[in-house]
């Protein structure tokens, strides 16, 4: 996104790109004029640990470049403190946090799943607000 753009601006940007990934367009830079064309409800977060960069940016690869999701952030260096198999663990992770359509959610869980390298990947999916 270009760095110019006032603030307002590149929040819009992000709706634009989701919707536009299903036409195969690039998203168009929104005017004053034009508003945008999100539509509330549309949109969702999804968030998904992994044991390290490596296996984060290969799957936040493929789920973009599948067009199953617009854009991934890698939060490195998260603590994880759970239970599994009886017993308290602690991990360092890499959160990834992934922005989608609402209507792609059961696709990228789905393959998110089917290339994890987890006994049990964690798909959080927060579902979208009428904001």
């Amino acid at each position: 996104m270009p760095a110019l753009l006032p603030v307002a601006s590149r929040f819009l940007l992000l709706p634009r790109a989701l919707l536009s990934m299903a036409s195969g367009s690039p998203p168009s830079q929104p005017s004053p004029a034009s508003g945008s064309s999100y539509v509330p409800g549309s949109v969702s977060a999804a968030f998904v640990t992994c044991p390290n960069e490596k296996v984060a940016k290969e799957i936040a690869r493929a789920v973009v470049e599948k067009r199953l999701a617009a854009c991934v952030n890698l939060i490195p260096q998260i603590i994880s403190i759970y239970e599994w198999k009886g017993k308290i663990e602690e991990d360092s992770e890499v959160l990834m946090m992934i922005k989608t359509q609402s209507s792609l959610v059961p696709a990228l869980t789905d393959f998110v799943r089917s290339v994890h390298p987890y006994e049990v990947a964690e798909f959080y999916h927060h579902e979208p607000c009428s904001c």
